[in-house]
């Protein structure tokens, strides 16, 4: 495959699905990491976050398919894998589904080749990020601490230390006897 996919800093919610033409017998040392990585080398790109590089049975996903990982599992919203469902529900064998998060901030270029054919592209759903003003007055006064009603007694913060001092001491003064003793 001769397509480049740019991976851009700001994709980082988008996620791509290629099928994988390799026997199944082939598929456990296409994804083994042992110096080298068949996957990585596949997709022409150094990925810095292998969890998010899946390499799926799609037999695995029985019941669900992969339009339905893709929905429940990965966020994608139902209306994108509308025009992509029979297509990707007749995929058989193994497919990697590949998020935006497997490759540094910085992004990458991918340079997909044999085993791996393009499948789609998708994008995660968003959040609905709006966020109203705090009522509360606690939520806008700033946070002090209360004020203590009784002052310290003078003294008072020292206690522990003092005792500590005296019986540092005590200990001392009884190995040295002890030496002395001996002697």
């Amino acid at each position: 495959m001769s397509e480049t996919i740019t991976v851009s800093s700001a994709a980082r919610g988008r996620i791509w699905v290629f099928d994988v033409d390799l026997a199944p017998g082939e598929v456990k040392a296409f994804t083994r990491r042992n110096g080298s990585w068949p996957l990585q080398e596949a997709l022409g790109a150094e990925i810095v976050a292998p969890e998010h590089a899946e390499v799926i049975a799609v037999e695995d996903l029985e019941g669900v398919g992969i339009t339905g990982y893709l929905e429940a599992g990965m966020g994608v919203p139902a209306e994108q894998l509308d025009d992509m469902r029979a297509r990707l529900d007749r995929l058989k064998g193994a497919v990697l589904v590949l998020s935006a998060k497997a490759f540094s901030a910085e992004g990458a270029r991918l340079t997909p080749r044999h085993p791996l054919r393009l499948v789609g592209s998708f994008s995660e759903e968003e959040a609905d990020m709006s966020f109203e003003p705090l009522r509360s007055e606690a939520a806008t006064t700033p946070n002090t601490p209360p004020k203590s009603e009784a002052p310290d007694a003078p003294g008072q913060k020292n206690t522990a230390g003092i005792a500590m001092a005296v019986l540092l001491g005590l200990t001392l003064i009884g190995f040295l006897l002890l030496v002395w003793a001996r002697f």
